[in-house]
């Protein structure tokens, strides 16, 4: 375990902080001492995966653990479709593990550079109207608490930590091991289409139903959309071939647009007609993968970004909403809009807790002013009943939080047993879960 002095900032480059002492641990033991040994200084101490939360979930001004060279070993049961791994392994290298055994998870946002510990703490999620968030495949997971205690949980053993920690914020401790529910390896069908927003809206309830997963981004200052949907097929038999996965995923979708993106932030004049030729770049396609090579995408262009979960039925009006909020805006936005959707479940901080959800992401290229607009859309989706993504950027406090969630006087008892001194506390945790 090495102890250093060092700077951090989030992938977004809008969080920073520089931590009294880093140490990276390579045992549980190891972790475990580090929390002992924060306590016995009078410091607090935070674990960082990759940095992709834009919140300052991440930031400690204490002592920060970077699990990178945790080690606590790998178990794959095939045969029960289980797999136990570090929580700081990074969901690209869990992909590769799993293919190579014939498993898979069932479902995965769009990146997989973050850690597992950092995507389940936080809610992550992919889309699909009969799954959840990634943090519903979890079985069990051990963690180190706030006195240094090593504590193993499942449905089964210490259930009322199971459901707090499973998106715990790292408020109840630090993720060393987690065990994960997998599935047969299987092929997705990927279908692209640009459409009319309208007409999307209109046949809502069958895009979702009807696909295992469905997606779209509204291009502001436009009536269009891209749609996306993957569904589970036999073969891969339509695999994309090398020159158009590079022509859309990294020239188009990257390359192309971070010059956009530079261009309208130098001239927001631009935007509007940016927004319409990006709403017709990417023609349709269809092509067969691997499950997690067609879920995650390359994502180079930076950016800052506010995600709600929203009530399902409440989606029409907040995107009527937010148009309407893009068009008064004094500043232009130029990135399109993201709306996805999941299934209920019985994590008490998942923002899916209780109902099934639609997600409705906005984004602001970097640079570029963003927090009107994000503050202006916050007051809409609070009015509709939505929970903000806890790795994206929002402004609510506890007060208003412990009403939208309804086992959150939960959460905090369970936190206040394996954390009584706020050892893991920072900035960011006051203010979502209070003093």
């Amino acid at each position: 375990m090495v102890g250093t002095q060092a700077a951090w900032s989030n992938w977004a480059g809008n969080q920073r902080s520089t931590a009294a002492l880093t140490v990276r641990p390579r045992t549980v033991e190891e972790v475990a001492e580090a929390v002992r040994h924060a306590a016995d200084t009078g410091r607090t101490i935070r674990a960082v995966g990759s940095g992709h939360s834009f919140t300052a979930t991440a930031v400690a001004d204490g002592h920060r653990l970077d699990l990178a060279d945790l080690d606590t070993g790998v178990t794959v049961d095939p045969a029960r479709r289980l797999v136990t791994v570090p929580a700081g392994m990074t969901l690209h290298t869990l992909n590769d593990l799993l293919a190579g055994h014939g498993l898979a998870l069932p479902n995965l946002g769009d990146i997989d550079a973050q850690t597992i510990a950092g995507a389940l703490s936080t809610g992550t999620h992919g889309t699909g109207a009969k799954l959840g968030c990634l943090s519903t495949f979890v079985t069990a997971l051990t963690l180190v608490t706030g006195t240094g205690e090593v504590l193993r949980c499942s449905a089964d053993e210490h259930r009322d930590v199971f459901a707090a920690a499973r998106v715990g914020l790292g408020a109840v401790g630090v993720l060393v091991e987690v065990t994960l529910r997998c599935v047969d390896a299987f092929v997705l069908r990927a279908h692209e289409r640009p459409a009319a927003l309208a007409a999307v809206l209109d046949d809502l309830p069958g895009l979702v139903e009807k696909h295992d997963h469905a997606e779209f981004y509204w291009f502001p200052y436009t009536d269009r959309v891209q749609v996306k949907t993957n569904d589970r097929v036999p073969a891969d038999d339509r695999p994309l071939p090398r020159w158009r996965g590079w022509l859309d995923d990294e020239f188009l979708s990257n390359t192309v647009f971070a010059g956009a993106c530079r261009l309208g932030r130098a001239v927001p004049a631009l935007a509007p007609g940016i927004s319409a030729v990006s709403a017709r770049a990417l023609t349709e396609r269809t092509y067969t993968g691997r499950s997690d090579q067609v879920f995650c995408t390359p994502r180079r262009v930076r950016f800052v970004e506010m995600e709600y979960a929203l009530p399902r039925a409440a989606l029409p009006a907040a995107l009527a909403e937010l148009r309407r909020i893009v068009d008064r805006l004094p500043f232009k936005v130029l990135f399109p809009v993201e709306v996805r959707f999941t299934a209920a479940d019985d994590i008490w901080l998942s923002h899916g807790y209780g109902r099934d959800s639609a997600y409705l992401a906005i984004h602001q290229y970097v640079g570029m002013p963003y927090e009107p607009y994000f503050r202006a859309f916050e007051e809409v989706a609070t009015d509709l009943a939505g929970r903000p993504h806890w790795g994206k950027l929002h402004w609510r406090t506890a007060d208003s939080l412990a009403t939208a969630y309804p086992k959150f006087t939960d959460f905090l008892k369970v936190r206040n047993r394996l954390d009584p001194d706020n050892r893991f506390t920072n900035p960011y945790l006051t203010q979502v879960l209070g003093a």
